[in-house]
């Protein structure tokens, strides 16, 4: 592959890496912003049930009692939602960390067969010189020799 070629391939790879990258903070952020609203439902909940009992020690009635736990029941069923939710979101975020640590790697292997074929243009060039350089060396000593001969 040309070297050109092959610095579009590495450009586009890193390219790619970058976008998984945004991704997979992206989907972090969700992860952060589930778990704030799960512990915010969950405080929720519990400063109502204190609240509650603060304010109701021993005169409820069977009609508020069942408000009451219908009210709750409502409060765990969306904590167990949010939970579902923001386990799911630390399942995306880990399936995206991963998609971006594979193009990663594949752009690191791209760079690195890049960097290879520099070096090694860095050494055939390194040669041609020193080929030259040998040369003209030679030239010179041959003309050298002539000139103290005649």
């Amino acid at each position: 592959m040309a070297e050109r070629q092959l610095e579009l391939v590495a450009k586009w790879e890193k390219d790619k890496e970058d976008r998984l990258a945004r991704d997979f903070q992206l989907a972090q952020q969700h992860v952060e912003m589930n778990k704030q609203k799960l512990s915010s439902l969950e405080r929720y909940r519990l400063d109502y049930l204190r609240q509650t009992q603060a304010k109701d020690a021993g005169a409820l009635n069977i009609d508020k009692f069942n408000k009451l736990q219908s009210f709750i029941g409502k409060l765990d069923k969306a904590c167990q939602q949010q939970m579902q939710v923001h386990n799911q979101a630390i399942l995306v975020a880990e399936q995206r960390k991963n998609l971006w640590l594979v193009q990663q790697r594949k752009r690191k292997a791209v760079e690195m067969l890049l960097e290879k074929k520099r070096q090694a243009r860095e050494i055939r060039n390194n040669k041609i010189e020193q080929q030259f350089m040998d040369e003209l060396s030679t030239q010179r000593f041959i003309r050298k020799q002539r000139s103290t001969h005649n």
